[in-house]
């Protein structure tokens, strides 16, 4: 690849949006290093862009610098998996009870309809994670709570990791579909507690399903913390 000549932070930031999604799709995997030389190549660049770009994976939670080994992608305990699932259903629940206080959105609930149709378009696994974060993010925005957002933004790069496991799962997507669906139709409705209910049982239920894909995978022998 030749040089890109781009402005201000824009290559770093180019770089990083590329690390993650290799880091997402599973391309890269947990505990992987990240050689800078490596990207500098394919990017024709020096390193200090690339320097820049694990510096902001690093922020993100995505990647960590290890003593003697440098930076590598960050591996999860499965603690650290189930506290960001959790905090997930945390802050949604939260959200669903100021949605019960002001009133369903009724711009963000068509946008939640438009994301919803582009989920059942049959996309690949790697989007329909993105998608279904968007989806969710329609919620927090209903809360009309700044804090609930900006604490939930936080969690979004892990989150695509953690649920693009999930998404792989045979039938979840279906399952997933059906229910959204089922979400939307309630807060048309106007039915917030029932809508509430459905989301808690389908967070509950993503929480079930990556224990299981970790357990699969031989995972729930690792460290804690």
């Amino acid at each position: 690849m030749g040089r890109i000549d781009l402005s201000n932070n824009a290559l770093s930031n180019h770089i990083a949006e590329h690390i993650t999604e290799q880091i997402i799709t599973g391309e890269l995997n947990p505990g992987e290093k990240l050689i800078e030389s490596t990207y500098a190549e394919q990017y024709g660049t020096s390193r200090a862009p690339v320097r820049e770009a694990i510096f902001l994976l690093t922020i993100e939670g995505l990647v960590e610098r290890i003593p003697r080994k440098g930076a590598v992608v960050k591996a999860y305990s499965e603690t650290e998996i189930y506290d960001l699932l959790e905090i997930r259903t945390m802050l949604e629940s939260m959200a669903m009870n100021r949605i019960a206080e002001y009133g369903v959105d009724a711009k963000i609930l068509e946008e939640m309809k438009s994301i919803l149709a582009k989920m059942q378009d049959g996309v690949e696994v790697d989007e329909y994670t993105q998608l279904n974060h968007s989806f969710h993010m329609g919620l927090i925005k209903s809360s009309k709570s700044d804090v609930i957002k900006k604490m939930y933004s936080k969690l979004k790069l892990p989150l695509l990791r953690i649920q693009n496991l999930s998404f792989g799962t045979e039938g979840k997507i279906q399952k997933s579909l059906k229910e959204h669906a089922i979400i939307i139709d309630m807060l048309k409705k106007n039915k917030i507690q029932e809508a509430t209910d459905v989301l808690n049982q389908h967070n509950r239920d993503v929480i079930l399903n990556v224990r299981n894909c970790l357990f699969q995978q031989g995972r729930l022998d690792e460290k804690k913390s």
